[in-house]
């Protein structure tokens, strides 16, 4: 079933998780220990997360320089439809600009149509370690409004290929990233929301947001959102604090504030255990604000740390 179409089905905010695939070497038994922690409160939907691939440079024993391509890990598309097939649960695996061709991203979604997986999560990706600014692959697309069109260009079967006979069309409900508090790369909150609706134009079905600690941020960027013309839903994202680390941490890599109530108690732990209680704790206030509003659905971050969403699950739905 297509994430759109369970959201407008539901008269209740719908609840959802995301994974992420082992790392290369490893099995899928710890993703699947976190899904059958979850699977009794009925998630909607399951993300399955990816990553680029990332380059590096291997000096060999007779001096010369070895360019490898490498993914740590690997697997995305076969761990979704094994997620969907072993739990019946529809899945949403992560498309990325980078580190895939055009011709590559079509094959993706060709086995995945196979798969009887019809739902994606169309993004840009991160840049590489060494990389100042984001670099398509070859013949990539560079921006999600690009790979959001590709993908919309399959319902009516415009392939890669233009010589193709009779192609049989791929119908995809295509979901996109939102940032409450701006990407970290738009020069300002004007120039975000454009580039959003330059997704949503496109044809991406709903906007899923990155995490946030202030529900205001959430509130007001789906007022910015609709001012903006942008009509289809917007799925807040949530995250809880686990670790003393990420109160530097989080702000670092994902470019978000931190409440100062929330920083305040946090200063106050002692060790991550008592870091885990504040967050937990902080992110069932901000899930129960949320879903009072109504909010189509509720996606959790969780990270590999399922204890902690089935804390909030259990105190909110």
């Amino acid at each position: 079933m297509k994430v759109i179409d369970i959201i407008k089905n539901r008269k209740k905010t719908a609840f959802s998780f995301e994974v992420l695939p082992p790392l290369r070497g490893k099995n899928a038994d710890s993703v699947y220990k976190t899904i059958e922690n979850l699977v009794d409160f009925k998630p909607e939907y399951i993300n399955v997360t990816t990553h680029s691939q990332e380059v590096v440079f291997k000096e060999m024993e007779d001096g010369s320089i070895r360019k490898q391509i490498i993914r740590k890990r690997p697997g995305t598309v076969a761990l979704a439809a094994s997620i969907q097939y072993k739990y019946g649960i529809p899945v949403v695996p992560h498309i990325l600009c980078g580190g895939s061709s055009r011709e590559e991203t079509e094959q993706i979604l060709v086995d995945l149509n196979f798969l009887g997986i019809n739902n994606v999560l169309a993004l840009r990706g991160d840049g590489g370690k060494n990389e100042t600014i984001f670099k398509s692959s070859p013949n990539g697309n560079t921006h999600a409004s690009e790979l959001v069109k590709q993908i919309v260009d399959l319902r009516s079967g415009k392939y890669q290929d233009p010589s193709l006979k009779s192609p049989v069309p791929l119908d995809f409900c295509i979901g996109v990233a939102g940032y409450p508090e701006k990407h970290f790369e738009a020069p300002n909150l004007e120039e975000d929301m454009k580039n959003l609706k330059c997704k949503i134009d496109a044809g991406a079905d709903y906007i899923v947001t990155q995490m946030f600690f202030n529900n205001k941020s959430y509130f007001d960027f789906v007022d910015r959102c609709r001012a903006a013309g942008i009509t289809v839903p917007v799925i807040p994202g949530i995250k809880q604090i686990s670790t003393l680390s990420q109160l530097t941490v989080l702000p670092k890599i994902f470019r978000i504030d931190l409440p100062q109530d929330l920083v305040n108690e946090l200063e106050k732990c002692k060790s991550n255990d008592d870091a885990k209680v504040v967050g937990t704790e902080w992110a069932i206030q901000q899930a129960k604000e949320l879903v009072a509003h109504h909010v189509p659905s509720l996606h959790i971050y969780t990270k590999g740390r399922s204890d902690n969403t089935k804390k909030i699950i259990e105190a909110v739905f």
